[in-house]
């Protein structure tokens, strides 16, 4: 059994009481009224989580189900993924499928600010219990996508001078609001602001993922970041590997991909499979991504065995897919690995999940099986375990 906690290690059973990991190591006696797996000749990890995607904001029959950008305003701190969010979007059916127990998801990149995402489940009895947190992080980007949204409206940015302006700008602005909301908040007369109000959040704590592909982004992402004293990881981070020394000494946390696929994307002319070993020898914290549905979720492993093939180590390769996501978007405390007090999400595989034909046959979430795969399916029957 994999348990990718802070290394990763074997151990031979655990045990689930009221949907959190009780004991992990040898379970005996076992109590009398548990269901016993025995996924003996299996591999079993913690569910994996994606870090960042969009599942659940992107509809997939028609665009009026598209609700991840809102083109009205390159800034709109106040808005809220989860008020968007799709629950019964297929999308979380196929993550399951795949042994993808938790995502992290919300706003796209047409804005320079564009709200907060939310992580949550791929499964569970009801919405609310889905939920690990509302919001867990502001969204920012760096890039051409806003450029392009506004710029051809003539509307600003049209330039990369002006998005980070306008950045730096709304977060002066919250910076101001967040100092008079803690002297006068409490005032009836205090001039509430609804979109500062929740950019505030981040002198307070909330972590920013801040959006950038080229070298040149991700450093004024950086350098804006320190500037404000902000938590922070840079997505996507695709030119990363070419300024590895740039990401050591700012303690830079960043989220790899999607890099299957092609190269059409300007921005990301310099994708490389080999990104993942420089930065693992770099010694950096980093996950990697599928940024789904623009990647289907389910080629999550796919693109970490494509890194494996390409340098990567197998261990990290796993942590990026479980431990390093919960990381770097502060929900380790209940997922990515399997250890006493965290969230009982579970995949048992037939085989070593990197490998190409690897299948999921058993996924649990928060103690209870969400999948199971049926007879003559697999080459193992998972019904019987």
């Amino acid at each position: 059994m994999r348990s990718l906690p802070a290394r990763c290690s074997l151990c031979s059973s655990f045990l689930i009481e009221n949907g959190k990991i009780s004991r992990v190591g040898n379970v005996d006696p076992v109590p009398a009224d548990c269901e016993v797996i025995d996924a003996a000749g299996r591999v079993v990890t913690p569910g994996l989580v994606d870090a960042h995607c969009h599942i659940g904001l992107w509809g997939t029959a028609s665009s009026s189900e598209m609700d991840g950008n809102e083109n009205t305003s390159p800034a709109l701190p106040g808005l809220r993924g989860i008020d968007a969010l799709k629950w019964n979007d297929a999308t979380f059916d196929v993550a399951v499928r795949h042994g993808v127990t938790t995502v992290v998801t919300g706003p796209g990149s047409s804005n320079i600010i564009g709200g907060t995402f939310t992580a949550v489940k791929t499964a569970g009895k009801n919405p609310d219990s889905r939920v690990i947190c509302q919001e867990i992080c502001m969204k920012m980007a760096l890039v051409e996508n806003p450029k392009v949204n506004y710029g051809r409206r003539n509307m600003a940015p049209k330039t990369r001078m002006m998005s980070a302006a306008i950045m730096r700008e709304q977060l002066f602005r919250a910076k101001e609001y967040y100092r008079n909301y803690q002297e006068h908040g409490e005032d009836p007369d205090f001039p509430f602001d609804f979109h500062m109000h929740s950019l505030m959040r981040v002198f307070d704590g909330m972590r920013v993922k801040i959006h950038a592909h080229q070298a040149d982004d991700i450093q004024t992402a950086i350098r804006i970041a320190n500037e404000f004293h902000l938590r922070f990881s840079i997505e996507h981070c695709t030119d990363g590997y070419l300024i590895v020394d740039e990401l050591v000494r700012n303690h830079v946390q960043c989220l790899l991909g999607p890099t299957v696929g092609g190269k059409g994307k300007i921005e990301a002319r310099n994708k490389t499979f080999e990104a993942g070993q420089i930065l693992e020898n770099a010694g950096i914290t980093f996950g990697l991504i599928t940024d789904a549905p623009f990647v289907p979720i389910e080629g999550q492993l796919l693109q970490a065995a494509l890194y494996v093939k390409n340098g990567l180590s197998r261990e990290m390769a796993l942590k990026c897919l479980t431990i390093n996501n919960a990381i770097i978007t502060d929900i380790d405390s209940r997922v990515g690995s399997l250890e006493p007090g965290k969230d009982a999400d579970v995949v048992i595989w037939d085989v070593e999940p990197l490998a190409t034909l690897s299948q999921a046959g058993i996924v649990i979430i928060d103690g209870q099986i969400a999948y199971r795969r049926k007879a003559g399916e697999s080459n193992v029957d998972y019904q019987k375990l």
